[in-house]
């Protein structure tokens, strides 16, 4: 590709990554253990959607303000803690049970809310700016004068194998969701466990520094 180097290599390492547990990896666990395999995918395509928004904001140099304002990195880092705070209270507060009809064939549950939260918590994580403006930019091409097209290419690229990883775990995570949604008890259990997961998280986050 023009501008690219190491193109192969990228792919590897990304997919590496990719495989590595983070908060977007938990993020999704969460969803599809406690609300099956749709709100799964939803949260994989909203986590996909903020890794190209993520692409596009480096690609045109708007992730650098991020790297360099503290004040910048820690508005949006509490945001999206607070964030997932909100989204796990709301699952540990939740009297719907998952063993209902309506839960069962997705009609109780809102997958478009799901898949904002995917892309708020993506957007929201100032750490995933900061890998998209310190990893991308490895394989550029030093001499490429017009560093937008090869950002983008090398986002996509990040973001599909990324996605089809996410998916991969959403309908694993999900299997377990088939097998506790018949046990009432049990399922309530997974669902505040799931949540209590998410406000952990929001908190690792709000405890992040820049380095």
């Amino acid at each position: 590709m023009t501008g690219i180097i190491n193109y192969e290599t990228f792919i590897l390492t990304g997919l590496l990554l990719n495989i590595t547990p983070g908060n977007d990896t938990i993020f999704i666990l969460s969803r599809s253990m406690a609300q099956g395999k749709k709100a799964g995918i939803m949260s994989v395509l909203g986590i996909a959607t903020g890794s190209l928004i993520h692409t596009t904001l480096a690609a045109f140099g708007l992730s650098i303000i991020i790297a360099k304002s503290i004040l910048v990195f820690n508005i949006i880092k509490y945001a999206g803690a607070a964030y997932l705070l909100y989204i796990g209270y709301k699952m540990l507060t939740d009297k719907k049970q998952l063993n209902t009809e309506t839960a069962i064939e997705g009609n109780a549950i809102d997958l478009k809310k799901i898949y904002r939260d995917g892309v708020i918590t993506n957007v929201l994580n100032p750490k995933v700016a900061l890998f998209f403006i310190s990893f991308l930019p490895q394989f550029i091409d030093p001499k490429t004068t017009n560093t937008i097209i090869p950002f983008i290419q090398l986002g996509v690229t990040f973001t599909i194998t990324g996605t089809i990883w996410c998916l991969i775990l959403a309908n694993f995570a999900s299997i377990i969701f088939s097998k506790l949604k018949n046990n009432k008890k049990l399922s309530n259990y997974v669902n505040k466990a799931c949540g209590g997961v998410l406000i952990a998280l929001g908190i690792k986050i709000a405890l992040t520094s820049k380095k």
